[in-house]
């Protein structure tokens, strides 16, 4: 018995029927548009309701420049260095501290930690300033010897109550980028023979500076803006002489927003040294580097007058 089977019609090798494009609609969202208009809506209110405000806005630019507030703008940058030099420092001690063996060592950095996390800095600035109604001298035997109200001056008091209490912080972002590093290369190396100390500084610190630094730069961002209190302490820094200033020219509140302008200037410099710090340390970790401010704007400058398909 024999089938036959219907062949289809027309040519063997018929082209198949072109498949037409999904003519795809995209999704309309309503409600991005709704809460884009009532942002800018919100904004502009608040930009009309200063700019009827009872306020000198020519004020600003007549003190921007004024030589106490470029006295203040040095004092609050000196003040922010060296109070993070020594945060940094005892914070890397601390953390040695508490990631050792020793119990007395590790507990001694948990109750450092403990105390000046837990207590706030205008507190601790406060307690360093009038340590005075406390102690009427300080001596340090044959080396130093002197009223207290002479050497706890407004700028020890500061760096003592910013440094100290950063230290604290820093100790858990180091301990954290100690522990990021994985052990085997700390077994590696003491298996070639290098000591403890010579580990941290040749092999671990390296390794735990790219978790390190981005948490510092933010540390550092956060004690320009704190040493603002220190005004508290008579120390005279951008936020006094602005005060000061504006009680003089009668523009308190003017000079207010131009302490706020200087400090925005302040941290937009100090955000740029830290974008360049963190891809610096982010060499060796990931193939492609992120491009730089400078290296985006030469990009778009180039890509300018050049059609789409990247032809010339």
């Amino acid at each position: 018995m024999s089938v036959e089977i219907d062949k289809p019609s027309g040519p063997q090798n018929a082209p198949s029927a072109v498949a037409q494009p999904i003519a795809a609609i995209p999704v309309r969202h309503y409600g991005r548009y709704v809460s884009a208009v009532i942002a800018i809506a919100l904004l502009c209110a608040i930009v009309y309701a200063f700019a009827q405000g009872k306020i000198n806005w020519g004020a600003i630019p007549d003190y921007f420049f004024d030589d106490r507030i470029l006295e203040g703008v040095g004092q609050t940058m000196l003040l922010t260095v060296v109070s993070m030099l020594i945060g940094v420092v005892g914070g890397i001690v601390l953390a040695v501290m508490r990631l050792s063996k020793n119990p007395v060592m590790s507990s001694i950095a948990w109750s450092y930690i403990w105390f000046f996390r837990g207590t706030p800095v205008l507190v601790q600035l406060m307690v360093w300033f009038n340590l005075g109604l406390v102690f009427e001298y300080i001596n340090l035997g044959p080396v130093y010897k002197d009223y207290w109200s002479s050497f706890m001056t407004p700028f020890l008091t500061a760096l003592l109550g910013l440094g100290l209490n950063e230290a604290a912080y820093m100790a858990e972002i180091c301990r954290a980028g100690l522990l990021s590093v994985d052990e085997g290369q700390t077994e590696a190396s003491h298996a070639l023979g290098m000591s403890h100390a010579k580990t941290l500084r040749r092999i671990v610190i390296p390794q735990a500076m790219r978790v390190v630094v981005p948490p510092t730069g933010n540390e550092v961002i956060n004690m320009l803006k704190t040493t603002s209190l220190v005004s508290a302490v008579q120390y005279y820094e951008l936020l006094r002489y602005a005060q000061d200033i504006g009680q003089s020219s009668g523009a308190p509140v003017e000079m207010l927003f131009l302490a706020a302008a200087w400090y925005l200037v302040m941290t937009s410099v100090l955000s740029v040294g830290q974008y360049y710090l963190e891809r610096y340390y982010a060499r060796g970790s990931s193939r492609n580097l992120p491009p730089s401010p400078l290296q985006r704007v030469r990009v778009n400058l180039l890509s300018l007058g050049r059609p789409k398909g990247g032809m010339a």
